[in-house]
């Protein structure tokens, strides 16, 4: 036991930004390979990535890093379907697993590993990062809602386990506005990349 796991979920169609975003270029590496390098740069124990829509080209983007990688052929059903088949590829035994979204590449190394922090020292099951009052991303889930993951609606998403289990929350103060920064459409990648450069 003792083993926090990361799934990344990296299976999506990418439908608004029309282009295969987890292949975008992020400071000389795919944004894929840029969200595995800031895991591996944690004290995460493995990294389990969720492939589908793109799959050859998102496995092959990160053949090279040692992660374990999965294929959802159900991945048109939306990112909660990756979530549970996530789960379901995980072991047995584990105590934690981290969500973290393929399109999130600047979700620093810090912000995970003070997630694992919280997560030994407040004893609370699911951690989830805040930057000026805002909730973002990765998310900590205990092995505990194993379960509870599988049965959540697949409309309400992982959104919704935070909600049914409020007492069991914790939000993690971080001074790391990644948390937030996704890219859904090409603009939105401009905008940032050109922020963060």
């Amino acid at each position: 036991m003792g083993e926090i796991w990361a799934i990344i979920l990296a299976a999506g169609e990418s439908k608004r930004m029309k282009v295969p975003k987890m292949l975008l270029p992020i400071r000389g590496k795919t944004m894929i390979e840029k969200v595995v390098e800031n895991v591996a740069g944690s004290e995460v124990f493995r990294t389990l990535v969720v492939v589908g829509s793109f799959r050859e080209e998102v496995s092959g983007a990160i053949s090279h890093t040692g992660v374990s990688i999965c294929y959802n052929e159900n991945y048109r059903n939306g990112m909660l379907s990756s979530v549970k088949f996530g789960f379901k590829n995980l072991p047995a035994q584990y105590d934690a697993v981290i969500v973290l979204p393929g399109d999130q590449p600047f979700i620093e190394p810090v912000v995970i590993n003070s997630l694992i922090k919280a997560f030994h020292e407040t004893a609370k099951g699911i951690i989830i990062p805040v930057y000026r009052k805002k909730r973002g991303h990765p998310i900590l889930i205990s092995s505990k809602y194993r379960d509870a993951v599988d049965s959540l609606d697949e409309n309400e998403g992982l959104r919704s386990l935070p909600v049914i289990f409020k007492k069991d929350v914790f939000e993690m103060k971080t001074s790391s506005p990644g948390i937030l920064k996704d890219f859904d459409t090409k603009q939105d990648y401009l905008n940032e990349l050109n922020k963060y450069l």
